[in-house]
């Protein structure tokens, strides 16, 4: 699918070739003026109400498909309701997924630490045989090698996990053995599950290494064994949250999103209760605020399964919302104290229109004037979007924090001051838009300036 209307506001990020985003000048009546506009936002948001958000999110693991996430939704709607949103609750067949109570690799005398991971989706199994190096697991790296009733031991790149382990089911593996192509552990799923999947593992990188480089020595024999994973069909949600265009309208669309969804056995204060969290608080801010351009508010659910909400909610929109979307900003993880600075990711490393408007909020609302860097990154709700065309970017402090998808991501780790930089960026960034006197930035009342802002390759895990 292809976006067939542009919005004036990406026409006229575009007639500067997409290089440089609008900001006021960094002194005097012009920076006054903007951000006169932009405290009309940021002066509303309230901080604690962020955080008690989360607190009352993160008391339990939010699993989708689950009583949890039940809870979560309920919540979410009714706050949305009390702001005096038209509010939207859709729902969708998922495959919830018992993580393994067992896990166990053994390969001679190596010792794995920190332990291999199973995948999401993954299947029971014990499987004990030869080693087999197959690349990336590419058919063509299957063709020419004996691997039927072997283990596979893949590096992870360029293909899906599913995919990996498919390709190596099909060539005849009985197992299959995931090594990192960058520093730290995977946590992995399969999006969905599948009869053609044979147990599989994740390890690390440096592990991987140490298995290529005993192979060099000869034939090397794996015990792998994954026992008492489960999946069942359950129901998950999107909460939508809209709010039409209280002036005359430009007929232009905003989404703004995070995912209310945590991981087994993790209360997810920091994911992302964080992000819905500021979502609300947005919600509640914009709710009276004068508006020429219609916005969205979406939590959604599954995320942590293959971001299956938000391709859900894809799937549902119509061609008059796909055609007049200026842009969607997604927010994961904005609030933990021991995550690195914040960054824009786009699915595709390019700038956009969304990351245009996050980097010039960032320059006008930082107290050292610098814009917000931007990079490249999928692994969360804005690559559905991107997928079908939409200016879309995420919001998220990297790396993020080694609690991660973990019993302690909990709200002690949460920190107020970066709730407040990202709810002032992403407000500013939104209200660029949605503010009465922006139909065009080429006609605001506020002269604008060319503001650079920086690619960074910065690794979302250390």
């Amino acid at each position: 699918m292809r976006k067939t209307s542009i919005s004036i506001l990406l026409a006229a990020s575009l007639s500067l070739g997409g290089t440089a985003v609008w900001a006021a000048p960094p002194q005097g009546a012009n920076l006054q003026s903007d951000q006169a506009f932009d405290n009309k936002i940021v002066k509303r948001i309230k901080v604690e109400n962020i955080y008690n958000h989360i607190a009352e999110l993160s008391k339990v693991p939010r699993v989708a498909g689950t009583p949890a996430e039940d809870a979560a939704v309920e919540y979410i709607k009714q706050q949305f309701e009390s702001y005096g949103y038209d509010t939207e609750v859709q729902e969708f067949n998922i495959y919830s997924y018992t993580e393994p109570s067992l896990i166990e690799l053994s390969v001679g005398s190596m010792i794995f630490d920190p332990v291999p991971l199973g995948f999401t989706y993954g299947v029971n199994g014990e499987v004990k045989s030869e080693l087999v190096s197959a690349g990336i697991g590419a058919p063509s790296d299957f063709e020419g090698k004996n691997v039927t009733g072997k283990i596979a031991l893949i590096q992870r790149g360029s293909f899906s996990f599913a995919e990996k382990i498919l390709n190596a089911a099909k060539a005849g593996a009985a197992g299959v053995i995931i090594y990192n192509n960058v520093d730290g552990v995977i946590n992995g799923t399969l999006g969905e599950p599948n009869d053609g999947y044979v147990p599989a593992l994740a390890i690390t990188k440096e592990q991987g290494a140490a298995l290529i480089e005993a192979m060099k020595d000869g034939a090397v024999t794996a015990t792998l064994k994954v026992d008492g994973a489960k999946t069942d069909q359950a129901v998950s949600h999107n909460v939508v949250a809209t709010k039409k265009a209280t002036q005359k309208s430009t007929d232009q669309l905003v989404l703004v999103g995070a995912h209310h969804d945590s991981v087994d056995g993790a209360p997810g204060a920091n994911d992302d209760a964080s992000g819905t969290a500021t979502v609300l608080e947005l919600a509640r801010v914009f709710a009276n605020a004068p508006t020429d351009t219609d916005i969205r508010f979406v939590t959604f659910g599954a995320e942590e399964n293959g971001l299956l909400g938000s391709y859900e909610f894809v799937n549902r929109m119509t061609e008059e919302d796909y055609n007049r979307t200026v842009g969607m900003f997604q927010m994961d993880m904005v609030g933990s104290r021991d995550a690195g600075p914040l960054i824009m990711y786009t699915n595709d490393g390019k700038k956009n229109i969304v990351t245009d408007l996050g980097a010039a909020a960032g320059a006008r609302l930082s107290n050292t004037g610098e814009a917000t860097p931007y990079g490249m990154e999928g692994r969360s709700d804005h690559v559905p979007f991107a997928e079908i065309g939409l200016p879309a970017a995420l919001f998220i402090h990297a790396p993020v924090e080694p609690h991660y998808h973990s019993p302690a991501d909990t709200l002690d780790k949460i920190s107020l001051d970066k709730l407040k930089e990202v709810s002032t960026i992403v407000g500013a960034a939104v209200y660029q838009v949605l503010r009465p006197d922006t139909p065009a930035l080429k006609n605001a009342k506020v002269a604008p300036k060319v503001v650079d802002y920086n690619f960074e390759e910065r690794e979302l895990e250390e």
